[in-house]
């Protein structure tokens, strides 16, 4: 017959070993949780130049960590827990450090699971890819009225001059103000088509808290469709090659329309 060897300080050990473990898990389960809850919280982010959609930036990011160290700038960082962003992928603040629009974009051409797609910031001269960092939509400015100081009528043009597409991105728009009658509104107005989201702007703004902001164009942009055209602009009339027409036929349309005017029934 054989007896127990086990004392009770063997079986507490194995107790807490067993709690430790539980714990653990735990810990781990909230953890895995906590990550999963920012790898989708991302809707404000702006990302380097070149990024792929959010949505395709995320599954191709391998958050190697590369664009960032290859920015100048100190521009880019990585995102960390806490961060509210998908931990590890690289974003910037532009009111803290805004992207400098290297003219050889040195954060693209180093990403090695094209999350930053060169092709989107190149132009073509002879055939011949050249990186264009004009090309890049990181973002688009957009003004609060409410609180610039240029709309109120306070001499400033300052994201206009911190602007590297100076007099293309954003443009002054002058009118006077009738308050004093002998001073001019100098209004910043952005153009979409130009603005590459650099953040200069944002950067440079005096205000307190910018009163012109950088947000993802998905979200600072609206969108025509595809029933208004711009008439007067041959570039957009192209949209209608090979458009078909719709009629759509209801009850009331079976009558001419002044016949429909001119029912007074039910009157």
């Amino acid at each position: 017959m054989t007896m127990s060897t086990k004392t009770p300080n063997d079986r507490r050990r194995f107790l807490l070993s067993i709690a430790r473990g539980i714990g653990l898990s735990a810990m781990g389960a909230l953890v895995w949780s906590a990550y999963v809850g920012e790898v989708k919280a991302a809707p404000l982010v702006l990302r380097p130049p070149g990024a792929l959609d959010e949505a395709e930036f995320i599954k191709n990011c391998i958050k190697c960590g590369l664009c960032v160290e290859a920015c100048p700038y100190d521009t880019l960082i990585l995102a960390r827990p806490g961060d509210n962003l998908p931990i590890g992928t690289p974003f910037f603040t532009p009111r803290f450090v805004p992207c400098y629009m290297c003219t050889d974009i040195p954060c693209v051409p180093v990403c090695p699971s094209g999350a930053l797609n060169e092709p989107s910031v190149s132009s073509y001269v002879k055939s011949k890819a050249v990186l264009d960092i004009n090309k890049s939509r990181m973002g688009l400015a957009v003004v609060d009225e409410s609180s610039c100081i240029a709309v109120w009528g306070i001499q400033c043009d300052a994201c206009y001059r911190a602007c590297p597409l100076l007099g293309e991105a954003i443009t002054i728009e002058t009118s006077k103000n009738e308050r004093t009658g002998k001073h001019a509104f100098l209004k910043p107005v952005v153009h979409a088509d130009v603005c590459t989201g650099c953040g200069m702007c944002e950067h440079a703004c005096v205000t307190e808290i910018a009163a012109i902001h950088i947000f993802p164009r998905a979200l600072a942009m609206g969108k025509v469709g595809d029933h208004y055209i711009k008439g007067w602009d041959k570039k957009d009339e192209k949209r209608l090659e090979g458009a078909s027409i719709e009629v759509t036929k209801t009850k009331i349309s079976e009558r001419s329309a002044i016949d429909s005017l001119n029912d007074e029934g039910g009157l």
